[in-house]
């Protein structure tokens, strides 16, 4: 298992990270502890987690993975030091988190806080801001007129992060979490929270977690260029596109238990006439190169330099030991081709 340093942090994570938003809902806790068993057994460091989760989110399931996680960590709490654990902050638009509010200076406390007794940790690696207050094209609204840019007040984007900044400092101080780190963020916000941290000596950020994969490579190259030249860590979720490019749903199978067989939230289940047809060439490259759609995704993500860790989720072991089995996996040339001449013809299939 390759390790590689954690944006500006001092920290050395692996190149896999252990997703967890299917624990409390599609995952049992025995699952869940499964998981984590089998993940350290692999040599895996990382753990990614967020106080919405278990997902998708809903009032009676908030806080579900943290509590797993931490129920975990209570039964091996000789453990904790060898876990790079990072949590989030949710934002607007929830309407059971803190009345449905933006991410503001005075809500990160108290957040921190109630993560920490769920987690029963006494301190959390990187604390992430899980997505903007402003409009933004994550989620699936990336398409041409989603967002009105201009409708976004940027002093009052500024003074909202100076404030959100100034908590996390105190939060640092007070040694509760070690860094920070950002969600689902734009090249414009990345510039702002780096700008504000130098400017006011506050906590600057580490890493940032975007939707990448096959089926959304948008972060390339502007996203990317931010992330290298302010050194943070690029930590893509849904390296899967939500399991889609695992080839499971192809033909019009939808599996029990699997997402798409639970109720769709804002389309990000990416169920596209475009996205069938990529995702079933994807599945013939890689029928051709003999591996699995799956390890054809991921090998694809692992393989940039600029990837410094590919969070990845199961909801069953075999999953799990395919996905991390992929981090084996070397794309020859000719499948980096077969690749290529795909996403042009997809490059935005949903």
């Amino acid at each position: 298992m390759q390790r590689k340093k954690l944006g500006g942090s001092d920290l050395m994570v692996t190149d896999i990270c252990l997703g967890t938003m299917t624990w409390g809902r599609q995952n049992t806790e025995a699952e869940a502890h499964a998981q984590i068993d089998y993940a350290l057994a692999q040599g895996i460091n990382f753990i990614d987690t967020a106080e919405i989760y278990a997902f998708p989110p809903r009032a009676e399931t908030y806080g579900n993975t943290e509590v797993m996680i931490g129920n975990w960590l209570a039964r091996h709490p000789e453990r904790r030091a060898e876990i790079v654990l990072m949590t989030k902050i949710g934002g607007r638009g929830i309407a059971y988190l803190r009345n449905g509010g933006d991410i503001v200076g005075d809500a990160i406390g108290p957040s921190i806080d109630a993560s920490l007794r769920r987690l029963q940790t006494d301190y959390i690696d990187v604390y992430q801001l899980h997505w903007p207050n402003r409009p933004n094209p994550a989620f699936g609204r990336h398409g041409f007129g989603k967002m009105d840019f201009t409708k976004v007040d940027p002093k009052k984007e500024e003074a909202e992060i100076h404030a959100v900044l100034s908590a996390l400092a105190e939060a640092v101080a007070a040694g509760k979490i070690r860094y920070c780190g950002l969600s689902n963020e734009t090249p414009w916000g990345i510039d702002l929270y780096m700008r504000l941290a130098r400017e006011y000596n506050l906590p600057t950020m580490v890493s940032i977690q975007n939707e990448f994969s096959l089926l959304h490579a948008l972060d390339w190259p502007f996203t990317v260029e931010a992330c290298q030249l302010h050194d943070i860590a690029y930590l893509p979720w849904s390296p899967l596109a939500g399991g889609v490019l695992s080839g499971k749903y192809l033909g019009g199978d939808v599996p029990e238990g699997s997402r798409w067989s639970m109720t769709d939230r804002h389309g990000n289940f990416r169920n596209k006439p475009a996205v069938h047809a990529a995702v079933a060439e994807y599945a013939a490259i890689a029928e051709r190169h003999g591996i699995t759609p799956s390890q054809l995704a991921l090998a694809w993500c692992h393989q940039f330099p600029w990837v410094t860790s590919t969070i990845i989720g199961a909801t069953s072991m075999p999953q799990l030991q395919e996905n991390i089995a992929a981090f084996d996996v070397s794309l020859t040339d000719e499948a980096l081709a077969d690749i290529n001449a795909v996403q042009q013809r997809f490059a935005m299939p949903f």
